[in-house]
């Protein structure tokens, strides 16, 4: 970024309105016009947080541990197959957000495959939209459906190498 685009930035995040006040949350925030990997990186934040707090529950104390697990689990890979299990139940207009995003251009890393990087840059759009709108009930309804696609996925390809390995 543009130091001249930084300086703008900073001034119209932190300098104070007519009133002496910092906006507020979301404030004049269009749906229609954030862009779909804008959406993405909120929706990212969003699921790294979700997965992080959902795996608290089996470990509270390795932190490496819960880095490496959660890493994993928010990699392109299993939010693109937490995406096709959840397809089924999104709406039309969930649906048409994961599209815009999934077919924006963008560099996908070499850890994953193109459809992969895409699918997932979709579902995190998805997230990102319904934190934005505080659909908050929806989202904990998404996030935690894809959690539990991804930890039987993850579960039976474990079950599926030890068999192999015997």
């Amino acid at each position: 970024m543009k130091f001249e685009r930084f300086q703008r930035l900073v001034r119209m995040m932190f300098l104070p309105d007519e009133d002496g006040n910092i906006r507020t949350r979301y404030e004049n925030v269009d749906m229609q016009n954030v862009h779909p990997l804008v959406l993405a990186y909120v929706g990212d934040a969003y699921f790294h947080l979700y997965v992080r707090m959902r795996l608290l529950s089996y470990e509270q104390a390795r932190v490496q541990a819960l880095h490496s697990f959660s890493a994993q689990i928010v990699s392109a890979l299993w939010q693109a197959r937490a995406y096709r299990g959840i397809a089924p139940m999104l709406t039309e207009k969930e649906q048409t957000i994961y599209r815009r995003a999934r077919n924006t251009k963008s560099h996908a890393p070499r850890s994953a495959s193109v459809a992969d990087y895409h699918a997932s840059t979709g579902f995190e759009a998805l997230l990102g939209s319904l934190y934005i709108q505080e659909k908050n009930e929806r989202l904990a309804e998404i996030a935690e459906a894809a959690f539990q696609i991804i930890a039987k996925e993850m579960m039976e390809n474990i079950q599926r190498e030890q068999n192999n390995g015997n």
